[in-house]
């Protein structure tokens, strides 16, 4: 059924309430004073509800002109955000982009991330998830995200990858832990007697666990509740720096070191990966850009070949 109510008329009616008349209106419409009246009479008609109170030398809104009035913000707002919408697609802009990260990623930096996307493209929508090891590069590989950021031991075949940083890691436990008393490197025997907890996958089909030392361990599936638990004195573990920054200036955790881990094994590399049949428009490939900027700015910047390893498997 054709509706009689237009998009003019609501952008008239929106302009008289903000500019405080109809001549004022007029003249920020660049319409004629008697155009605007025309409009208004013609839209409380149709609406069949009295949007003015014309009993006043400046005419008011009524009751139900104030309750008009938030709805014909939203309907304006919804057009306003279709227009960007489709004038984006014009230029080969997506209508959503989805990202998967590894839950060591920093989150300041995604924060930062996510603010500065929704500057620059409003009109997109952004799906953030966050997973471990190798659910990262799965939900990559099947389509629910197009953009993935993980660590070596999450990576799986059949992704393009490109490399961002290093992630710092560090062996923590509470001040009272018996191993926080070691000043020196802790020898095997000593982290056997300790119970060692251990970022975990949440699928059997998974990666096995990474860097275990203690034959005594408790799995979790997710970092918060890793960290919660060193914190309380459960366990010791492995956790990046920008995590544990602020609870090692505060005393909340130590740093102890394994004998059986090298200085230069303290380092996880986050690789971007992405599917080779993956078309990118500009939020995906600003996304990309941005997520090289605050990895280094973040982290340690991986120079040369993405391939080259260490010999070891990088702690969890």
């Amino acid at each position: 059924m054709y509706d009689p109510v237009t998009l003019d008329q609501l952008r008239a009616f929106v302009t008289v309430v903000e500019e405080g008349s109809f001549s004022a209106a007029a003249r920020k419409l660049k319409r004629v004073q008697s155009a605007i009246s025309a409009s208004m009479a013609n839209l409380e008609s149709q609406l069949g509800v009295p949007v003015w109170d014309r009993t006043t030398k400046v005419a008011r809104l009524t009751e139900q002109g104030k309750a008009v009035l938030g709805a014909a913000r939203r309907v304006l707002a919804e057009v306003d955000a279709l227009r960007r919408l489709t004038s984006g697609m014009v230029l080969g802009l997506e209508a959503s982009v989805s990202l998967c990260l590894d839950a060591l990623f920093p989150l300041d930096a995604l924060l930062d991330l996510c603010a500065a996307f929704a500057k620059e493209f409003p009109a997109v929508d952004l799906r953030v998830d966050t997973q471990v090891l190798s659910a990262v590069s799965s939900r990559v590989l099947t389509g629910v995200a197009t953009l993935g950021v993980v660590s070596p031991p999450g990576l799986l075949p059949g992704l393009e990858r490109e490399p961002l940083a290093s992630i710092h890691m560090l062996s923590v436990v509470s001040p009272g832990h018996p191993l926080a008393r070691h000043r020196g490197r802790i020898p095997a025997r000593e982290l056997a007697l300790a119970t060692q907890i251990v970022l975990s996958e949440r699928s059997d089909e998974g990666v096995p666990d990474q860097g275990v030392l203690s034959p005594r361990s408790w799995r979790v599936a997710d970092l918060h509740t890793k960290h919660m638990m060193l914190r309380r004195g459960l366990g010791w573990g492995n956790l990046p720096e920008h995590l544990v920054k602020d609870d090692l200036a505060r005393g909340k955790l130590v740093v102890i070191r394994p004998a059986s881990w090298g200085d230069d094994e303290n380092r996880l590399f986050l690789s971007l990966v992405y599917r080779n049949d993956t078309v990118f428009g500009p939020a995906h490939r600003w996304l990309m850009s941005q997520l090289k900027v605050l990895c280094v700015r973040e982290g340690t910047p991986v120079r040369g070949s993405s391939r080259r390893r260490s010999p070891h498997l990088p702690r969890r």
